[in-house]
């Protein structure tokens, strides 16, 4: 999610990220609020034209309540993925809500539901919050802060309410997964909240359609594809999950040493028609070089730059481990190639190649080896 995004801060150590589409969206977003704008004051009991502000400022205020709300939301299911033992790698705010990059999930089934269900707790909190602050402020006079505890605490439920729907890639659906998952096992119960996911976004774009309403089918689009999504990535870990990092491997090439010229490396690379190399110092892996690092050189540079000054710091993965383990170190570093050691010793390298090799031949065992209407538990 790193790709057509910016990181604007941290908290509690999780990186916080703006992709491209939440810039694109925002102004459309404050449009459409400011064309609802007195109508949601009449709903909040304030005299629209008491207000403070053009409603285009209204909306645009609206908008980015919206989006710090999307944001308590995820950091409730970040916060309790670390507190029981999941990795975080950033919370990124898209077009359509946010997401959470958990590249370690808790360890159980009924964790990871409880994980899914504190983010839209979290916002039915708040929304219950600022309609509390809300009803105390009424009366006051003060309309422009009664407007916009009115605001946040109908977006927070509204996020909530939504986001227990029980289907992919919605929270509720998540939920939904942890409660099967004991007796169907994970495949099983991912597949039937994946479903349920697809016949809401089904529904969801035949209202939008109706209604004229292009955000929703949006939104159904997305709802759709994430359903989707959502049922290959348990699929694919749980196929890599019975497949050792070892039974990946199926290159074996000699380290390359940092002193290396990159030029030394790329005439290497066309004489064994390899796109890249381990990179050791006596016995220590210090990463890889691999053809898109050479290429970043230029040609008449090659001869005089040193591997030392473009090896890639990947730090190598245990042949033992399972497949699972090297998805989570091409995740986090973006490297097309990860250092295998056996024993403490080099045993190999694998690639992005040979992890869609092991998880296609997975595929095959689990439908080879499976009577028909079986499961293979999670």
């Amino acid at each position: 999610m790193g790709r057509g995004s910016v990181r604007i801060g941290s908290i509690a150590g999780i990186p916080i990220r703006i992709h491209v589409t939440f810039l694109v969206v925002l102004p459309f977003l404050a449009l459409g609020f400011a064309r609802v704008y007195r109508e949601a004051a009449r709903v909040a009991d304030v005299p629209p034209e008491r207000l403070g502000g053009t409603p285009f400022v209204w909306g645009l205020v609206v908008a980015l309540a919206l989006f710090l709300s999307v944001l308590a939301h995820e950091l409730a299911h970040s916060l309790y993925a670390l507190r029981k033992g999941g990795r975080v790698r950033d919370i990124t705010l898209l077009m359509i809500g946010g997401v959470s990059q958990i590249s370690e999930l808790p360890r159980t089934p009924r964790a990871e539901a409880v994980m899914a269900l504190v983010g839209p707790v979290t916002s039915l909190v708040l929304g219950g919050v600022c309609y509390a602050l809300y009803r105390g402020a009424s009366g006051s006079g003060l309309f422009n802060l009664e407007f916009a505890l009115f605001q946040l605490a109908y977006l927070n439920v509204v996020l909530g309410v939504f986001n227990l729907i029980p289907a992919f890639p919605m929270d509720g659906g998540r939920v939904l997964r942890g409660v099967l998952a004991s007796r169907w096992g994970v495949l099983r119960a991912t597949r039937v909240a994946a479903t349920a996911g697809k016949v809401f976004a089904i529904v969801f774009a035949i209202l939008g359609f109706l209604s004229a309403n292009l955000f929703l089918m949006v939104i159904a689009f997305f709802v759709y594809v994430g359903a989707e999504a959502e049922s290959r990535n348990v699929l694919v870990k749980a196929v890599l999950g019975h497949i050792r990092v070892r039974d990946l491997v199926r290159s074996r090439p000699d380290p390359v040493d940092p002193s290396t010229s990159v030029f030394e490396v790329g005439e290497r690379m066309i004489r064994e028609r390899l796109t890249g190399f381990p990179v050791a110092r006596g016995g220590e892996v210090l990463g890889v070089v691999g053809l898109e690092d050479v290429q970043r050189v230029a040609p008449a540079e090659r001869g005089r730059v040193r591997v030392a000054d473009v090896v890639r710091r990947v730090a190598p993965v245990d042949a033992a481990d399972d497949a699972t383990r090297v998805l989570r170190a091409f995740a986090e570093t973006g490297a097309r190639l990860i250092p295998v050691l056996e024993g403490g010793a080099l045993h190999g390298v694998v690639s992005q190649t040979d992890v869609n090799r092991g998880l296609q031949l997975g595929e095959l065992e689990e439908t080879q080896h499976r009577p028909v209407g079986a499961d293979r538990r999670g």
